[in-house]
């Protein structure tokens, strides 16, 4: 079996979510909106379920709603704004993940980022208060970036909105469970499969006096997967702390040999303010799939910012807005089942994958 590293994607399931799942079934089939026994028992483990993700994020139960998914909770914030304020304009960074970008429309105001990635404050505050301000119904700024892990500076981004008087929608799917989330949002987002959990399982919370208003009915939840979404939950961010020791030491040591080994070679994101357990490089003259291509067939599996999505096939917007390498990019982001030999491994074999993918290009 070969080395997974692609966990900012989908992480392995964790332990912790298949036995709770397995535990919930007998209790949770029933739908927990009945009144009749099966059904209350199945509310009793929702009920829980909220009430441990609640606490893990730091909010109150009553703020937080189980979603089909990071994106359905994406889809669910901002037509929910809308809906509310009765505007339609929103303001993201040009790095958000594509769920927001296509959530928010042809009519969204797109913030530019530095060259690392992170917001451009001024820019935000000026999409904010100038131009077509009184149609802006909200603004998103991610907690840091799916695919280089930079962070952003939610808070000073928080001040800026309460100024404006705009809510501010911060999709943290991948910071959650990795340590403390970011002050000052309106509404937060996340996915259970970026923690271990089931996938078709996300999470949106919205903070009491937020202007929000349910954009549809409420799908009904899979009571044991989202039991099992809150158990591993709450596993992962009991040992976040000395796994983000653990895995922000391995991305440093990637970080500083692929900078050494592989010629003509860019490690992008920011270098200090970043998650733990991302790491991008771009290599030049190098087709980012065809590496990726030789690095499956060597055992180990990464994904690329290059990788053109089936409804786009464009490259990677968030590399394009940072006005870096868009092709030749090899993202890792590691889990708590890759250990140090893993990524010796990987670096061992990664400079003669580059060199033979810029051969078989005539380079």
């Amino acid at each position: 079996m070969g080395v997974y590293l692609d966990s900012a994607t989908a992480a392995p399931p964790h332990p912790v979510a298949w036995q709770a799942f397995q535990a919930a079934i007998e209790d949770g089939w029933a739908d927990p909106g009945r009144l009749y026994t099966p059904s209350r028992r199945s509310r009793r483990l929702l009920d829980a379920a909220r009430e441990t993700a609640a606490g893990v994020l730091g909010v109150r139960p009553d703020e937080l709603q189980f979603t089909a998914g990071g994106t359905d909770a994406v889809r669910r914030a901002v037509a929910g704004v809308r809906r509310s304020r009765g505007r339609r304009v929103v303001v993201h960074s040009a790095v958000e993940h594509s769920a927001v970008i296509k959530a928010a429309g042809d009519d969204a105001v797109s913030v530019p980022v530095s060259r690392t990635g992170v917001v451009d404050l001024d820019a935000l505050e000026a999409a904010l208060t100038s131009g077509n301000s009184a149609e802006v119904a909200l603004a998103a700024v991610q907690s840091a970036n799916h695919e280089v892990g930079t962070v952003q500076p939610v808070a000073a981004a928080a001040r800026l909105c309460a100024a404006a008087g705009v809510p501010l929608l911060v999709d943290a799917a991948q910071s959650i469970g990795r340590g403390p989330l970011p002050a000052g949002w309106s509404l937060l987002t996340g996915s259970a499969r970026k923690w271990g959990g089931p996938a078709g399982v996300g999470l949106l919370a919205v903070r009491k006096g937020t202007r929000w208003e349910a954009p549809w009915d409420e799908a009904a939840n899979d009571v044991p997967a989202v039991v099992a979404a809150a158990a591993s939950l709450r596993a992962v961010a009991e040992a976040a702390q000395e796994e983000s020791v653990r895995q922000r030491a391995l991305v440093e040591e990637i970080r500083r040999t692929v900078a050494a080994s592989v010629p003509d070679v860019e490690v992008v994101g920011e270098p200090d303010e970043r998650l733990p357990h991302i790491v991008t490089f771009s290599c030049l003259y190098v087709d980012g799939e065809v590496l990726l291509g030789a690095l499956d067939r060597a055992g180990f599996a990464v994904s690329s910012g290059s990788a053109c999505t089936s409804d786009t096939l464009r490259p990677s917007h968030v590399l394009a807005a940072m006005g870096v390498l868009t092709h030749g990019n090899v993202r890792v982001s590691l889990h708590s089942g890759v250990s140090t030999e893993d990524v010796r491994a990987f670096l061992a074999v990664l400079p003669g994958l580059v060199a033979e993918a810029r051969a078989e290009a005539g380079l």
